[in-house]
């Protein structure tokens, strides 16, 4: 199958090229390098303008790329397939693939200030972005030859999502939309750099001992979505209840973000000079070296999110050794044991602070154990596992469509 790939010609457009899909395009380029690969990205800023308009910025700015005689498109769900393919009619004779990092639908509702040019993949504005956003991806997911999810959740959460807003339109809303694009859809995982499960032996084994601080990663963005009031909650509870922890804040931030996290960088700050413990690293370690040694140093990974359609950063925690405290909700049941999830269900926000606070006490005394109990084994999600899934749905966007040309 890999050597039917070789000397194929892939045009890959990431319109809006945030670190996940960064993550991935790169990760999916050099998992075949016998694909000639072109790619075109936009950088993460400006999102309404951004999904809007790319199909303007790529058709009237590399127009000699977008018709150089490739075998198919591959394209992340932020990218107006369809009016590319108007305005670059060379592109609608090719097979196309659309690969759903996200959806439009799934987002929890902005409940503070946006962060304008941040890489939130929620529309600025009223509800008419939205809808824009969500449609803009409907139509681009039609015109595929087949449609690629990270996880079952964003496919689930897609479907209904979508479902709703035909619901809503006035008329002439054709009937089997969604049923045709429930066919040509399936679920395949952001494939995970290789490297990721040489790069330490310490994970499995390594304990800590009672009197140590427990070291907690949290490495989210830091904008609402990630639930920077639960994880203020959380802080204050591990407080008040005299746990000795440590708090890596990692992840990537902007020019504003949401007052939880001043109300947690003060907290902590007395938490740390009341039991002596030195501070947390809190910063974005732009360095993926650096980065990645922390988190193989680390004990817990927690994640907080309000959403998340796979979880790549707990993921890639996970991997590196930290023992993952998530929501039992979301993409995190595809991957993680109930051993490692905390209740959300019908819970009041005290009452999932409290569930969470009790699983990371749990988790903590489990690596100061005589048997540290290891992290997930998620070498399914490595790149060598996925090669030929990953393969086998190239090959098969280009078979699908030449088939559909025949009939």
């Amino acid at each position: 199958m890999l050597s039917s790939l070789a000397g194929k010609r892939i045009l890959l457009l990431s319109a809006y090229d945030a670190y996940s899909h960064q993550l991935w395009r790169t990760t999916l380029v050099d998992m075949f390098p016998q694909i000639d690969w072109t790619v075109l990205s936009l950088p993460p800023r400006y999102f309404a303008w951004r999904v809007r308009g790319n199909s303007l910025s790529w058709a009237f700015n590399h127009r000699d790329q977008l018709t150089d005689n490739y075998d198919m498109v591959l394209a992340t769900s932020l990218t107006d397939l369809t009016a590319l393919r108007g305005f670059v009619p060379e592109l609608a004779q090719l097979p196309a693939m659309v690969y759903f990092h996200e959806n439009q639908f799934a987002y929890p509702e902005n409940r503070g200030p946006q962060n304008r040019g941040s890489e939130s993949q929620r529309p600025e504005g009223d509800g008419v972005a939205r809808v824009q956003a969500q449609l803009t991806s409907l139509y681009t997911a039609l015109c595929a030859d087949q449609v690629l999810f990270n996880s079952d959740w964003n496919r689930r959460s897609f479907f209904t999502g979508a479902g709703q807003l035909l619901a809503k339109l006035p008329d002439h809303v054709p009937g089997n939309l969604l049923a045709e694009l429930q066919n040509k859809s399936h679920v395949l995982a952001v494939p995970l750099a290789d490297q990721l499960f040489r790069a330490t032996q310490r994970t499995a084994q390594r304990a800590r001992t009672a009197e140590e601080p427990v070291n907690i990663v949290w490495n989210h963005r830091h904008e609402y979505d990630k639930g920077p009031a639960l994880l203020l909650s959380i802080v204050n509870r591990l407080c008040d209840r005299g746990v000795a922890f440590r708090l890596h804040l990692l992840g990537q931030r902007f020019r504003s973000s949401p007052t939880e996290f001043d109300s947690i960088r003060r907290r902590l700050q007395q938490h740390y000079q009341d039991h002596d413990i030195s501070p947390g690293v809190d910063e974005w370690l732009s360095d993926r070296q650096t980065y990645q040694a922390l988190l193989a140093q680390s004990d817990i990974v927690l994640s907080t999110a309000e959403h998340d359609f796979q979880g790549l950063s707990v993921l890639e925690a996970s991997i590196l050794g930290c023992l993952p405290a998530v929501p039992d909700a979301l993409a995190y049941p595809e991957y993680f044991a109930s051993h490692f999830r905390y209740e959300v269900g019908e819970l009041d926000h005290g009452g999932i602070a409290l569930s969470a606070v009790k699983l990371i006490e749990r988790l903590a005394a489990e690596r100061a154990s005589d048997l540290p109990v290891p992290p997930p084994d998620l070498q399914d999600l490595s790149a060598s596992a996925l090669r030929p899934a990953w393969a086998s749905a190239l090959l098969g966007t280009i078979k699908r469509h030449k088939h559909k040309n025949s009939k």
